[in-house]
């Protein structure tokens, strides 16, 4: 996809004809220079055809189109034809000036007046408000501490003594200090950017108040716990979808007793980009045996995407389809060809980009649609991608000296 901020008409025509030179001379002629990402359009004396001259920052990308039945038609393999740029055109075209984006419209205000200390004029008339200047800043305010004093009056009978009060409201934390939400500031912090406790008790006693590490790590204790109903109830709904995808990640973990580390895992569920329901679900587990796949997804039988680790394999014989992914397939062949410029590596990164570029077409539409197209486009391409495969094998020396 090629980024266009400008479009600019040419109101004489050009030949049709002309080649890539001519027609980068002539929008310098009309246009003064060839912009960055500026779309310039020519148009015949006819008015039927349309030339387009688009620059990317690295050259001139030059295309030509035939008005067909009151529509430009764009052929799904043109590509595009590219010229590049002299060193003496780079260095004469103009530079754009970064420009700063405007803050959200929706974050709080605060106005400060800024009034001349006298409104007299020195020739003694009293000047006239005719306008002002606004100027935006952006502040920041550190978190803080605040307090919650909970008041739960009491009410008596004055005749049979009935003592009355309103219920203690539900908290977190039976008896605790914590509001829920101090207690969501510390799971935010712990667990989406990644705060160690010790650095989370520094950043607390310089708003005013330290808390022990060891009392921040009993209150996430104590929240996973709580959790761990809502947790299940994801599960549940995420074992309802046919299609998941599955991957494991090794994380440090202290070995309790001793000040050494040992590899644990984080595996994570998800559905797919067109589900209804968005969601991911961890599952931490001390190791990468394959069991702990297999006790998270239970009897659920569906399509897996995964990658080839024999840890999933036990459960393919259980009722669940394997789908290979893609992006650790392309990774193998991108190592060959970032290493040793492997041309057969090239060629297969070739087959798979063209892949890539229809999902990039197809992710915002339908699944029918998306499912259309792919069988139109992408299962041919796969195919020949397989061919050319089983073609090579033969040709190729495996890494053990076997054909």
């Amino acid at each position: 996809m090629i980024r266009i901020d400008e479009i600019w008409l040419a109101t004489e025509p050009l030949d049709m004809q002309a080649g890539r030179d001519k027609a980068l001379a002539r929008v310098v002629q009309v246009f003064g220079s060839a912009r960055l990402h500026c779309a310039c359009l020519f148009a015949n004396k006819r008015g039927n055809r349309m030339k387009v001259l688009i620059h990317d920052g690295l050259g001139i990308w030059l295309c030509a189109r035939r008005l067909n039945r009151g529509k430009f038609h764009w052929g799904e393999a043109w590509r595009g034809d590219q010229l590049r740029l002299s060193e003496e055109q780079k260095a004469a075209r103009p530079k754009q000036k970064p420009k700063r984006t405007p803050l959200p419209p929706e974050l709080p205000r605060t106005l400060i007046h800024h009034e001349p200390d006298n409104t007299q004029c020195t020739c003694g008339c009293q000047l006239k408000r005719i306008g002002e200047d606004v100027r935006e800043k952006l502040d920041y305010v550190p978190g803080e501490f605040t307090v919650e004093r909970h008041i739960r009056g009491k009410w008596a009978c004055g005749k049979c003594e009935t003592l009355i009060q309103a219920p203690v409201p539900p908290q977190v934390i039976d008896k605790g200090i914590p509001t829920a939400g101090l207690l969501a500031q510390v799971l935010v912090a712990k667990y989406a950017d990644h705060l160690p406790q010790y650095r989370h008790e520094r950043i607390f006693g310089r708003a005013g108040l330290t808390i022990p590490r060891s009392t921040l790590a009993e209150w996430v204790g104590t929240c996973g716990l709580q959790l761990q109903p809502l947790v299940d109830a994801v599960r549940n709904t995420l074992l309802e979808h046919s299609v998941l995808h599955a991957d494991e990640t090794p994380v440090s973990m202290l070995a309790q007793g001793k000040k050494k580390t040992h590899k644990a895992y984080d595996w994570a569920y998800c559905t797919t980009l067109f589900s209804d329901l968005r969601t991911t679900v961890y599952d931490f587990a001390p190791s990468r045996a394959g069991e702990h796949a297999r006790t998270f997804l239970g009897d659920w039988q569906g399509k897996l995407v995964c990658d080839d680790y024999a840890g999933y394999k036990a459960g393919f014989g259980n009722g669940i389809t394997e789908i290979g992914c893609m992006a650790h397939a392309r990774r193998k062949f991108y190592d060959l060809h970032e290493a040793n410029k492997c041309e057969l590596a090239a060629k297969a990164l070739e087959y798979i980009g063209g892949l890539y570029e229809i999902e990039r077409e197809t992710k915002d539409l339908p699944p029918d649609k998306c499912r259309e197209i792919r069988q139109t486009r992408a299962k041919p391409l796969t195919g020949a991608l397989h061919q050319w495969m089983l073609a090579m094998r033969w040709i190729t020396a495996s890494n053990s000296g076997r054909r």
